[in-house]
């Protein structure tokens, strides 16, 4: 802006010195003109724009002019106080600044919310005893209110909309869950089959397949699965099963006998019982879908095959793309030693990692005395 002024300067001393040398008969033809094309161009326009520097040589040439022409021009002297006192102004502008306390960062206000979506039963109280041990000062008032904004119910009603999902993540260790698979054979015959998961390690039991399940043979298939895990049975405090009528009264005693709470989930409600469910389409989709099913004895074969490829060799998202019976102490090798395991005829392929072999090297023959 301020080369803007100086070049602006420079072009009006230069017009001056260039005028002295003219006459004034063609001075005043100029002046004519000049002002017959000003008062054209204000008819089109009615307020030209002027820059900071545009203002400033008006100003200055507007003083010597005689008074009765400073009317007609663009600059008055009501035009030069008001830019005074926009320049007053400007001079003792400030940052403008609201009222009260500065606003919280974004950081802590992320924290806060994280704080009591994580423990629903925490109250005000306790997430401002939580925040100044992680070095944050934050006003009781001011966590309701960032809550308040963020659409967080209180504490109470935080831990009263405990969700299915919290419920069995925060139980997964001793939940144990089971439903029935159903299977259509070639010969359009439909059999059955039963399992039971791991919520926890997502470790599946297929107990059973049969083309007509019965209450009895429910329970006894429950009293083969006690029998298997032998003392991990009293690690799993609940069981979460549909209201299928083929899990009767015998069923839930058998658990029961265990230390084992049945929990029937609601009604309609698959998502109650997601992770078996997802283990059907997953079991359907790679396998049972893709080949034809010629009986029960078959169909076991085969799932148990599944399952135990699913337990040892298939990556689980949930738990950190490992399987179940996974070391998590394993220490990977060289892409070298991986090999591939074919299963139900290269149907489903297994990665096993191999321990590099040394090279082979011929004896050493004996030395000839000298």
């Amino acid at each position: 802006m301020g080369l803007r002024l100086l070049y602006l300067i420079f072009c009006q001393l230069l017009a001056c010195l260039l005028l002295l040398g003219r006459l004034t008969a063609a001075n005043n033809v100029e002046i004519l003109a000049l002002r017959h094309e000003v008062a054209v161009l204000r008819q089109r326009v009615e307020r030209p724009r002027l820059s900071w520097a545009d203002r400033a040589v008006l100003s200055a040439l507007a003083r010597h002019l005689p008074p009765a022409l400073r009317r007609h021009r663009l600059v008055t002297p009501g035009t030069l106080l008001t830019w005074h006192r926009r320049l007053v102004r400007w001079k003792w502008r400030q940052t403008p600044t609201g009222p009260g306390r500065p606003p919280l960062a974004e950081e802590t206000v992320a924290l806060i919310q994280r704080l009591a979506r994580e423990n629903p039963t925490w109250g005000y109280v306790r997430i401002q005893g939580e925040l100044r041990r992680l070095g944050h000062r934050v006003a009781a008032a001011t966590i309701r209110r960032v809550l308040s904004r963020s659409v967080l119910q209180p504490a109470p009603q935080r831990a009263s909309q405990q969700t299915w999902r919290s419920f069995l993540r925060s139980q997964a260790h001793t939940l144990l869950a089971c439903d029935f698979m159903h299977v259509e054979t070639v010969f359009l015959r439909l059999l059955y089959v039963f399992f039971v998961m791991e919520i926890k390690t997502r470790r599946v039991h297929v107990l059973g397949v049969t083309a007509r399940p019965t209450g009895a043979w429910v329970t006894q298939l429950a009293r083969n699965l006690l029998m298997d895990l032998g003392d991990r049975a009293g690690c799993f405090r609940f069981l979460i099963r549909d209201r299928d009528s083929k899990f009767t009264a015998a069923f839930d005693a058998v658990f029961a006998g265990n230390g084992t709470a049945v929990i029937p989930t609601p009604q309609q409600s698959p998502r109650s019982n997601a992770f078996v469910e997802r283990w059907i389409r997953t079991a359907r989709a790679e396998c049972t879908d893709r080949l034809l099913i010629t009986g029960e004895r078959h169909l076991r074969t085969v799932l148990n095959l599944y399952a135990e490829h699913d337990n040892t060799g298939m990556a689980h998202r949930s738990l950190d793309l490992r399987a179940p019976d996974d070391d998590p102490n394993i220490i990977p090798l060289p892409a070298a030693g991986i090999r591939r395991r074919q299963v139900l005829g290269g149907l489903l392929n297994e990665y096993r990692t191999m321990p590099p072999q040394l090279p082979h090297r011929p004896p050493a023959e004996p030395s000839s005395a000298a």
